[in-house]
């Protein structure tokens, strides 16, 4: 048996749907363990592109096991619009492939509602995609939140509804001066998903257990990245669960143990969504041809992309809070045609340098990166699939990379399709 684990080592949008999608061939079970429909995995089939927000991308494969973890926040809708959707598409022919643990958390409307009247009221602004998350999290914390299990039984979920909405409603009536929620109607709309959920829910954490004792192997996927997660990120631009991939085995309901090879996604750049400091990123021209060469847009909101240079200060700090085995570099021929391509090796604040990202706000918003300039490379690797057939230069600044976060390079991706794949080391072959 062997297990992996795929985790993001930048601000999230590192491209991990890819390579997930990849790795699913390897896997017998495919976990998401974390996070809710503010993550969009982006994978790209031929000649068709396929978003999941939810549902692991391992789904695109036949006779994978798929399971959404007691760790996500489920949207039943965005959750029943997947269905559909891969459904007609020809994918998900055996619903007992897909499970759904019935300890995840729901995001209910008052959560979505509540989402985007906090964000337009405040100030200085997070960057939430308005999808309840936060919210949802927050009951999660309070002890008050609903799950799965609890909108199966139809007593339990009207008592919750009616219990929580009564706090729920005060603020968005007396606080946020707007319209209240109707219990009735909350019931209602839920009311239609419990059939669809009934069909998937699952003791996940027992099923894929009793798997693992059997000999199967698992492939955990987390969504966001490293810098985004609620503790080790750059707190409060930050997501409202543990991104790390400590979190993938409390998130599954699994050892620690369990986890074996992890596998650590960058690209061979750096990108962020929303608000919050980024130490690297470009402005103006040469930043807007990174944003158009790599189609820097949200796959769950369409918001463009900040883009800069390499970060090896956040990302060495990532490889130590997820104990990285290996770097999968993603979008390498995004960096085709600069004659020099930056690499930010340490930071600067006045005299003072840093090696590691300051812990305080204040302290990293002044941040400077400290620059290494490597020269870039004629011709393309765009669809490259040999690591003998990189130009020298993308060899020289691969290897830089390896060096400054030290960690060696098992996956190096040179295109959007795929086979646009150089593999240097599978994590599952041991």
């Amino acid at each position: 048996m062997s297990n992996a684990a795929v985790v993001g080592l930048q601000w999230g949008d590192e491209g991990k749907g890819k390579i997930i999608d990849m790795l699913s061939r390897h896997a017998d079970i495919i976990v998401r363990y974390q996070g809710g429909a503010n993550a969009g995995h982006t994978i790209v089939v031929g000649n068709k592109k396929m978003v999941l927000h939810l549902i692991p991308s391992g789904i695109l494969h036949e006779n994978k096991y798929c399971v959404i973890g007691n760790g996500v926040v489920l949207d039943p809708s965005v959750f029943d619009e997947e269905v559909r959707d891969l459904k007609e598409q020809g994918y998900m022919k055996d619903d007992e492939k897909l499970l759904v643990s019935a300890q995840t958390h729901l995001i209910m409307p008052y959560h979505k509602k509540l989402d985007s009247l906090r964000e337009a009221g405040m100030t200085k602004k997070i960057g939430t995609t308005g999808r309840g998350i936060g919210p949802a999290y927050e009951d999660r914390a309070s002890r008050i939140g609903i799950r799965v299990v609890d909108l199966l039984d139809k007593k339990t979920f009207a008592e919750k509804v009616r219990e929580n909405l009564k706090v729920k409603n005060f603020l968005i009536k007396r606080y946020y001066k707007q319209e209240p929620l109707k219990v009735r109607d909350v019931i209602a709309d839920y009311a239609q998903y419990r059939p669809l959920l009934k069909k998937y829910v699952e003791d996940t954490s027992l099923f894929i257990n009793e798997k693992m004792r059997a000999g199967k192997s698992v492939l955990f996927e987390g969504a966001q990245g490293t810098l985004l997660d609620i503790d080790h990120g750059s707190y409060p631009f930050v997501t409202s669960s543990n991104t790390v991939v400590g979190h993938s085995a409390c998130g599954s309901g699994v050892s620690p143990s369990s986890i074996g090879y992890v596998l650590g996604i960058c690209k061979a750049y750096t990108t962020r969504v929303g608000e919050g400091p980024f130490p690297t990123e470009v402005f103006g021209a040469q930043g807007d041809l990174i944003r158009e060469k790599g189609g820097e847009y949200g796959a769950t909101t369409g918001r463009p992309r900040r883009c800069g240079w390499f970060d090896a200060v956040v990302a060495r700090r990532a490889v130590m809070l997820n104990g990285a085995t290996g770097l999968a570099i993603m979008k390498l021929d995004v960096l085709d045609g600069f004659e020099t391509i930056d690499v930010c090796v340490k930071y600067k604040v006045g005299r003072k340098a840093y090696s590691q990202p300051p812990l305080a706000l204040h302290d990293l918003s002044k941040c400077e990166p400290v620059y290494e300039s490597l020269e870039g490379w004629k011709g393309s690797v765009k669809d490259v699939r040999s690591y003998d057939e990189l130009p020298d230069g993308a060899k020289k600044y691969l290897r830089r990379i390896e060096e400054l976060v030290g960690v060696p390079i098992s996956i190096i991706s040179t295109g959007a399709e795929r086979d646009s794949t150089i593999v240097l080391r599978n994590p599952f072959s041991g």
